[in-house]
């Protein structure tokens, strides 16, 4: 059974400081929920949509994104979100989606589904089991708890990025989208091809957004060679119109990136076919 404590920072807090009232904007709130599966307490932030409280608004239900390294990429994605999604700016790209942000605990145990070799001991190969708390404990959590409709994006960056990937390649995903932001293909790029060499149509359905970063000549081979090839591997298996789109960001390099990625891949996923 999942225990969930809320940390309701939410919203809008009114302080009064030498006469003066002070209004702090806060963008989300913060919550933990206790995993069986990963037998941990995990943290998680979550923004919700400028309607969500709104009282003419009650029966409205959104789409959830979940967001890999969630301390280090919630602010922005929450900006980038609210750009693009709100009545107020009425840009229209995409729906006002929640947001769901989760904080690391082990990056390589977590984002990782397979080890490799190294000279120091390691946690590494986590990945299915934490792909599992996800689907099975977290996003449970979040449809009991808030309205939202079975629409599902995720989100990672470098082995984030490569844990979305494998999401993605798994057929039985509950995730209907996915952007894969520099996704470390380099850390098994041979199970990566034998995964893709077996991916069903379920998987090719589904649209895919990866960003490819500069990051120099000397990893060409590591980097944006592989993600193209990866690629190629993708198209060749349909014969249909592939639903994923793969993009080189020359002036960006593996920290930068993650920025205008995540504006570029929403646009994507939130086109018509």
């Amino acid at each position: 059974m999942i225990i969930a404590i809320l940390y309701n920072i939410l919203l809008f807090g009114v302080q009064t400081t030498f006469g003066q009232t002070k209004t702090d904007i806060i963008i989300g709130s913060k919550f933990v929920i206790k995993s069986n599966i990963l037998d941990e307490k995990r943290t998680c932030l979550i923004s919700l949509p400028d309607s969500y409280n709104d009282s003419s608004k009650v029966a409205k239900k959104y789409p959830i994104i979940i967001l890999l390294d969630g301390y280090t990429h919630f602010k922005t994605a929450s900006g980038i979100v609210h750009f693009m999604s709100s009545d107020r700016n009425r840009n229209n790209l995409m729906p006002e989606s929640i947001i769901i942000a989760i904080e690391n605990v082990d990056r390589e145990r977590d984002f990782t589904v397979t080890k490799i070799k190294t000279k120091r001991p390691n946690t590494m190969g986590g990945g299915r089991k934490f792909l599992n708390f996800i689907e099975k404990e977290l996003i449970p959590y979040i449809d009991e708890n808030y309205r939202t409709e079975p629409s599902r994006t995720l989100v990672g960056h470098s082995l984030g990025g490569l844990l979305t990937l494998n999401s993605y390649i798994d057929k039985n995903s509950i995730f209907n989208a996915y952007i894969s932001i520099d996704p470390s293909i380099w850390w098994n790029e041979e199970m990566m091809k034998n995964k893709v060499d077996s991916i069903s149509s379920i998987s090719l359905n589904k649209k895919l957004y990866i960003a490819t970063a500069n990051q120099g000549e000397a990893s060409y081979e590591r980097n944006k060679k592989r993600h193209d090839s990866f690629y190629a591997f993708m198209r060749n298996k349909s014969d249909a119109p592939l639903n994923v789109e793969i993009e080189y960001f020359e002036k960006e390099n593996h920290r930068s990136v993650p920025l205008i990625a995540l504006y570029e891949g929403l646009k994507y996923l939130n086109q018509e076919k």
